[in-house]
């Protein structure tokens, strides 16, 4: 196995940054062990929530070797939040619309491995910087902002993780080394590249370039020019004269977008450029991210529209994820909240009526509340319930791409800023709004000025034209090419 913490696309990491990587490794091998040479076997389920939309199936353990289906594409994942899910959702379902097959292998799943006890325990970690980085101004501002933006800046950073990702590989031992995989979180597929893997595609999230995302060994996939040139230089990722990717190491694919939103975009800004011009009431989706942040920024915003929400002006679909404490606090937070709300059951088949209804009835009124205990419902009830609204209010992270219009609310953490200002350019989205009282003013202004949603409309009805939502499918595309290509040279 190559040692990929030494030296990063030709750049040679410091023996100090080389040694600092080596020890977070011994550290975690200390905490959990090394299962690393242990045999594990996988198994193929349908996914109990999802199947039926694009015939995905979760990788589950097993006591017999792996037997795949045809034309299969695997998709290597960790939960952080609800964000790198979305993604391998959006990839998951253009495979589907492209013939093939997808498996989705969530590390972050294999609790008693001891690469799925790293994931935990970084993402515990990250999802608590995330929540008090709203709760707590001082925090943001003097260590989660920064930190958010300049840790991983350098490549040491990278040859940490690199380190880390040689205990996660145990899951991949039933997997073809010829097989497709695309993973929406570097340490997926740092993992798949120590394990053997010959046909990974490493899809970069973020707009903003950051040593986070690297994998040597794969193809990255972009989706901006900006950081399409920003990773392919590595632009201030290492001090000294700076050996940059290769073409082929590289890219641009365009926005990561679920098959059934980008098929349908036409149609449905269609029919929300109608119900402005008929002054319907407005639909607001609030989605609750997977970390939970936000809360007091969503209590404000519920508490603005609550007038409009009784006037029959705006409607507001509210969901909160798989988390029911936000409900709870919610509740004591916002007088007569139970008595506003109306709070659809813990059923996925529910959400789905709820959003074939809101198809037919323009004028849908109220505040409807979401909440799933099972994540794929949790997330991809946003996905339903996107089509049918007017304005997505959420910071800008991966939803910042999405092709509906969005009034986009403070980030969470530095690198997120980046989304915002692409979706402004594009025109898709608002500019940042980071204040209460920005976001209040755009409330306002989009309520009553609604030639503005339409013109985030046109403007992704635009975009849509030049397939900058085409990413998801461009991802596809290149995995299996590099899959089929290997199989030529063989």
């Amino acid at each position: 196995m190559i040692d990929r913490s030494k030296k990063i696309f030709g750049n040679e990491i410091k023996k100090a940054d080389y040694k600092r990587a080596a020890n977070s490794k011994r550290r975690f091998v200390l905490k959990y062990g090394d299962d690393t040479k242990q045999i594990y076997h996988l198994k193929a389920v349908p996914n109990p929530t999802l199947s039926k939309y694009f015939k995905i199936h979760n990788l589950v353990r097993s006591d017999k070797p792996l037997e795949l289906g045809p034309r299969p594409v695997i998709i290597g994942n960790i939960r952080m939040g609800f964000g790198h899910y979305r993604i391998a959702l959006a990839i998951a379902s253009c495979a589907h619309s492209l013939g093939f097959t997808p498996y989705w292998l969530d590390l972050n799943s294999f609790e008693d491995t001891t690469g799925g006890k790293v994931i935990s325990y970084l993402n515990d970690l990250y999802s608590l910087g995330s929540r008090l980085s709203q709760r707590v101004p001082l925090f943001d501002k003097l260590l989660w902002e920064p930190g958010s933006k300049n840790m991983y800046k350098k490549l040491s950073r990278n040859a940490v993780d690199q380190k880390n990702s040689e205990l996660m590989t145990r899951a991949y031992q039933d997997l073809d080394k010829n097989l497709p995989f695309i993973a929406t979180h570097s340490w997926p597929a740092q993992a798949a590249i120590h394990a053997g893997m010959n046909c990974v595609v490493n899809v970069i999230p973020d707009n903003l370039p950051m040593t986070l995302h690297l994998a040597e060994g794969s193809v990255h996939t972009v989706q901006t020019p900006s950081s399409y040139l920003g990773y392919k230089t590595l632009n201030e990722m290492y001090d000294g004269e700076t050996k940059s990717m290769s073409s082929k190491d590289i890219v641009l694919a365009g926005h990561y977008v679920d098959h059934e939103i980008v098929s349908n975009i036409n149609y449905d800004c269609t029919r929300r450029i109608n119900r402005m011009i008929e002054r319907k009431p407005v639909r607001y989706l609030i989605p609750v991210g997977g970390a939970g942040a936000g809360l007091e920024m969503i209590e404000t915003i519920i508490t603005h529209l609550l007038p409009r929400i009784k006037g029959g002006t705006a409607t507001v679909f509210l969901n909160l994820g798989d988390h029911k404490n936000v409900l709870e606090i919610l509740f004591k937070k916002i007088p007569n909240f139970k008595d506003v709300i109306t709070l659809h059951p813990d059923d996925f088949s529910k959400t789905e009526e709820f959003a074939a209804l809101a198809s037919t009835n323009e004028d849908l009124k109220g505040l409807h509340v979401f909440l799933h205990s099972d994540i794929f419902a949790a997330v991809y009830s946003t996905n339903l319930l996107m089509r049918e609204c007017d304005v997505m209010v959420t910071k800008p992270s991966e939803l910042a791409f999405y092709p509906v219009p969005k009034l986009l609310i403070r980030r969470v953490g530095a690198h997120e800023a980046y989304g915002a200002l692409r979706s402004a350019e594009i025109g898709d989205g608002t500019i940042e709004c980071r204040t209460f009282k920005q976001v209040k003013s755009m409330l306002d202004m989009l309520n009553t000025e609604r030639s503005n949603i339409s013109a985030m409309c046109e403007n992704i009805i635009k975009a849509n034209k030049i397939k900058i939502y085409d990413g998801g499918y461009e991802v596809v595309k290149t995995a299996v090419k590099l899959s089929r290509d290997v199989k030529t040279k063989k």
